[in-house]
């Protein structure tokens, strides 16, 4: 009996264990249920039919077994069970029902998946490259010239056609509330669309949709997250001409100004673009092009929000935030880029936040 009852109290922990388990896991994770563009919407009914069937299959099998455990239960002076050689039309029926399942689920998937291979043709549409780094997103607008990191500005009710690359390892790009996940793979060119058809105006925070990398790409693989931006074609215009812009030059005799000589001699161009700032170049830079590094809500990959005491603990020790980046501190640590001093780190953040 004892045996027994500890066998329950483990079994009841573990069980315990495994919801609470699956309840955090779902935590500060987008919803896939709550789709706001058609791929993802399309997606999503295949997920649910898919979930109807395995719950069916998952019922009728429990339900027979619980069945049979009850009704053929060993009981006290019975007579042994008689064995039987087998049941030709029972063991075909279990062959072809979950034969004919599969091949349902299978013709459910081709038919999601070619449905959503294109994007409507009656969409306005813009293109976009999307760059994966050791961990950090790119992304590059050919026709409006602009490239930006950790977040991605996209126009309701267009079509957002992505052309993805990678620059090391593979890697998978997903935004689960618009669309599904494709492979970034170094030499060979992939693409992907997506749309959001949904829009809040009363609520900025409902425009925006996590985006992540669900490709093992390395010790920051978990860290390697974006932010896409939806807004109105009119708003979207607007960023598109902000961004267009050279880099705010900061007054004179402020902090800002001073952060921009902190900036220009304690080595960051070796790594960043500031167009108007440092000399333009084709050369492949490490880092990401900070033009407008002010208006971006995300920092570090996704790992941080945009805001003055973030950066400047990023600036100070990107290994402590982050541990493998190509971002090096600044603290007088052995391997470290320098020593900034207390001022000139202050100096550095103003200047950067104040590239809108």
């Amino acid at each position: 009996m004892r045996i027994r009852s500890k066998v329950r109290r483990v079994a009841g922990l573990a069980l315990l264990a495994l919801v609470i388990s699956a309840v955090l896991s779902a935590c500060n994770s987008p919803n896939i249920l709550d789709p706001a563009g058609p791929v993802a919407e399309g997606e999503k009914g295949m997920a649910i039919m898919v979930f109807i069937v395995a719950a069916v299959v998952f019922v009728i099998v429990i339900s027979a077994l619980l069945y049979c455990v009850i009704r053929f239960r060993d009981r006290p002076g019975a007579a042994d069970a008689s064995q039987l050689h087998g049941n030709s039309r029972l063991e075909i029926a279990w062959t072809i029902i979950p034969s004919a399942l599969l091949v349902l689920i299978l013709v459910l998937t081709l038919t999601t998946m070619f449905n959503l291979a294109n994007p409507p043709s009656s969409s306005p549409s813009i293109t976009i490259t999307a760059i994966g780094h050791q961990w950090w997103w790119e992304f590059v607008y050919p026709d409006q010239h602009i490239v930006t990191a950790d977040q991605l500005n996209i126009p309701v009710n267009t079509v957002v056609n992505i052309n993805l690359r990678s620059d090391n390892v593979i890697h998978s790009l997903w935004v689960p509330q618009l669309g599904g996940k494709t492979d970034v793979i170094p030499g060979h060119n992939n693409t992907m669309w997506l749309e959001a058809t949904r829009y809040d105006s009363s609520n900025a925070e409902a425009n925006m949709y996590r985006g992540e990398c669900t490709e093992y790409c390395g010790t920051q693989h978990a860290h390697m997250d974006f932010v896409v931006v939806v807004q109105t074609q009119s708003d979207f215009n607007t960023w598109v001409t902000q961004q267009q812009g050279l880099a705010a030059t900061p007054a004179l005799g402020s902090a800002a100004a001073a952060g921009k000589q902190v900036f220009l001699s304690a080595g960051c161009v070796g790594c960043h673009q500031i167009n108007g700032v440092t000399p333009a170049t084709t050369a492949k830079l490490i880092g990401p092009n900070l033009t407008h590094f002010g208006s971006r809500q995300l920092i570090a990959g996704g790992v941080l929000d945009n805001n003055p005491t973030n950066l400047a603990q990023w600036i100070y020790d990107a290994q402590a935030v982050k541990n493998g980046v190509d971002m090096p501190a600044f603290n007088g640590s052995p391997g470290s880029q320098g020593n900034l001093t207390q001022d000139q780190l202050n100096n550095l953040v103003a200047y950067l936040e104040s590239l809108q």
